[in-house]
């Protein structure tokens, strides 16, 4: 990418990531909780992940450099790759979840067979790709103001036109869980957003517009799916799109949707696979990761995501608190070294102590918990070893 991004280019991008069927999917799972405790725990959950998405986009933003280049400033050059190639694999996940998502709800709206929904879905991504993230701009304009208009008609129909509201859905969910939950997807951006904010022409307002988009937009997408389970008795995206008679408006939103925000995912993993070797060609590793997660999404079934979402922030949360506070707190760059001990074994704790808080179900959830004590594990054995060869920023 050669052209700087302005602000609006990179809220529209944002904009795109937000509004996306898994979010209103995840957003379902709410239900149970009520809708005062339901938003409360959504805005909880985006609040602790859309700090964090922040600090590291500015990281990305300032220095320049792509998301997983970011990463080998704590973790070195080798141990960076390590961590890109986890991206590759979380990124290449997502893909296929999403257009998974897409061509079975499309499906259901207008039955053609998930299949041949999955082809049209994956094409259009390749399309994007193939357009570029610096030669989108009207393309996008033209999608984000559809999708816009097409989600306020949605959210109209389902808070004030739905009359099912009687309703009860079965499936538990803690406070706790559900504020996890919430946080753990602008936590999967963590690994994406200095991608988008390494080309922007203003930095820190450029990474402070594309943070509060994303998670303004995930928390009104969050909150659709919640108010279209309690209102409607299902969690079936596609069902509560019949259910409220969207028909082909349904249709374009999940189609659309779908597009733009597994767009970046695959984008993204092009991107990090550059940061592997630099002899691979990103857009042709991102449209390789497209047919692959259209062909997953045709053979194999994704329908419950929270494990992988899980999975995502164990990985991802303790990396990106080590992250934060070699840049902003101690002022290292461990670039020039091959892999970082001492980071690697903060972030093991952070990975350990993620999966154990998982099962203990805490009341505030477990991403903050987590970044916390790593912050604070990270700073303490940080100043111990001022004395390395590392670098100051």
């Amino acid at each position: 990418m050669n052209k700087k991004t302005s602000v609006f280019a990179n809220g529209l991008i944002w904009f795109g990531a937000g509004v996306s069927i898994a979010e209103i999917l995840t957003g379902t799972y709410f239900a149970p909780l009520g809708i005062k405790r339901g938003l409360l725990a959504i805005i909880l959950g985006h609040i602790i992940g859309g700090f964090f998405m922040f600090l590291i986009g500015l990281i990305g933003a300032r220095t320049g450099k792509s998301a997983m280049e970011t990463v080998k400033m704590s973790f070195g050059k080798k141990g960076g790759i390590f961590f890109a190639i986890l991206n590759i694999i979380q990124l290449g996940g997502w893909t296929a979840i999403m257009i998974y998502d897409g061509a079975l709800a499309a499906d259901k709206v207008f039955s053609t067979g998930a299949w041949i929904w999955a082809l049209i879905i994956g094409a259009l991504i390749i399309l994007w790709i193939f357009i570029g993230i610096e030669n989108l701009g009207k393309v996008n304009l033209f999608a984000m103001t559809s999708l816009f208009i097409l989600t306020i008609i949605l959210c109209k129909i389902v808070f004030f036109d739905s009359i099912n509201t009687s309703s009860e859905i079965s499936t538990a969910l803690s406070f706790g869980a559900a504020i996890e939950l919430a946080a753990v997807m602008p936590l999967s951006w963590l690994p994406v957003i200095s991608d988008y904010t390494r080309e922007a022409k203003e930095p820190f307002k450029a990474t402070l517009v594309s943070s509060l988009i994303y998670n303004l937009v995930s928390i009104w997408m969050y909150t659709i799916g919640m108010g279209a389970a309690i209102f409607t008795g299902e969690i079936d995206i596609s069902i509560i799109m019949l259910k409220t008679g969207m028909g082909i408006i349904g249709l374009l939103i999940i189609v659309l949707s779908t597009v733009t925000t597994t767009f970046l995912d695959a984008f993204s993993t092009g991107i990090s696979a550059e940061s592997v070797s630099n002899r691979i060609n990103g857009k042709s590793i991102a449209i390789i990761t497209t047919i692959i997660g259209t062909i997953l999404a045709i053979v194999f079934p994704m329908d419950d995501i929270t494990d992988f979402l899980y999975v995502i922030g164990s990985v991802f949360a303790p990396m990106a608190a080590i992250m934060i506070v070699d840049y902003f707190i101690l002022k290292k760059d461990h670039l020039n070294e091959s892999i970082n001990l001492k980071n690697f074994f903060i972030w093991l704790l952070g990975f350990l102590l993620y999966r154990y808080l998982l099962i203990l179900d805490t009341s505030f959830g477990t991403t903050l918990i987590v970044i916390v004590l790593t912050m604070i594990l990270s700073s303490a054995i940080g100043k111990i070893f001022e004395g390395n060869k590392s670098n100051n920023i």
